[in-house]
């Protein structure tokens, strides 16, 4: 496997585009850790940390697909999924709109023109997004006294921007880097967050007999590792899983020879649509949590079982959820 890694970077090409491929994940990491400016930045990363309030719940429910930059409130706080949103979109409505059916049968062209729809409608999501975030980010009294409309302004404009320069870079990747920019993108945000993860894990862990409640002893450890492996072993198996359906070919009479007659089959996947739905669905379900929180303050709405409920269900730690 070594020699392997090697030769790769002894081709010149391969290497260029590696180079280029990292150098571009290093622009958008360090994007993490520019903030929009206008708001209070220690007060939302203490608010971020707290699950119990609209803004934890609703940082959560972003962190798993970007990386965490919600606790940061930076320029791409939104990361990628606003595209990734529109792209699904659009391919949904293809089958039901004929005049994009009929561009998707153009070749190059059709697929030229849904992707400028595509960007459009990426930025239509992200106005919506960023718009719903700083007005939350201003009922918690996050921002600057005075500067109310203009960090609403500079962080819905910011945010748009980063997202759209994320887009950009996942263009590059995929014409001069390794290609899968999007996908690269996504990968990055969430593997940042592992040394997190790590961190915490190991400050829980405590091996002793007594070990106090809520740290992690040697049970836990083994049941957490079991379930990783589990976890990564079924995600392999449903993406490589194929259903084959076999495919008898006829036979042909070629002067005194027959040709043909052998059986193949036609590999279908099991997971044909990937990973996509569940992105979709979770964008999606980031929106109900955000636009109860602001309901709520309703005084005609506080108090009501009806809707605590309803709250409850929407929860990111719920089981309805």
């Amino acid at each position: 496997m070594l020699g392997t890694v090697v030769n790769i970077f002894r081709v010149k090409d391969l290497r260029d585009k590696i180079i280029f491929t990292v150098a571009l994940l290093v622009i958008y990491r360090v994007g993490f850790f520019i903030s929009v400016p206008g708001f209070d930045y220690e007060g939302i990363v203490e608010g971020t940390t707290q699950s119990e309030t609209p803004l934890g719940r609703a940082a959560e429910m972003m962190e798993m697909f970007t990386g965490g930059t919600l606790s940061r409130s930076s320029l791409f706080g939104l990361g990628i999924m606003p595209y990734i949103t529109s792209s699904i979109i659009l391919m949904l409505l293809g089958e039901v709109i004929p005049a994009l059916k009929k561009l998707r049968q153009e070749g190059q062209t059709g697929h030229k023109k849904i992707q400028e729809y595509t960007r459009y409608l990426a930025v239509l999501i992200c106005l919506i997004q960023s718009i719903m975030y700083m007005k939350l980010l201003g009922g918690q009294g996050l921002t600057y006294v005075g500067m109310e409309r203009q960090a609403l302004l500079m962080g819905v404009v910011g945010m748009t921007a980063g997202t759209i320069f994320l887009m950009w870079l996942g263009e590059q990747i995929d014409e001069y880097g390794i290609g899968n920019g999007i996908s690269l993108i996504i990968m990055a945000g969430i593997v940042s967050r592992m040394p997190w993860a790590v961190q915490t894990l190991l400050h829980n862990v405590d091996l002793s007999i007594d070990a106090p409640v809520g740290s992690i002893g040697p049970a836990k450890i083994l049941f957490l590792v079991a379930a990783f492996l589990f976890v990564v072993a079924g995600a392999i198996l449903i993406t490589q899983g194929q259903r084959r359906i076999p495919i008898q070919q006829a036979k042909q009479m070629r002067g005194r020879r027959v040709y043909g007659g052998q059986r193949h089959y036609l590999p279908l996947k099991v997971n044909h649509g990937g990973v996509m739905p569940i992105i979709f669905a979770s964008s999606f379900m980031m929106f109900p949590p955000i636009i109860l929180d602001q309901l709520g303050r309703f005084e005609s709405l506080q108090g009501s079982s009806v809707f605590q409920t309803i709250q409850d269900a929407f929860s990111y730690r719920a089981y309805t959820y």
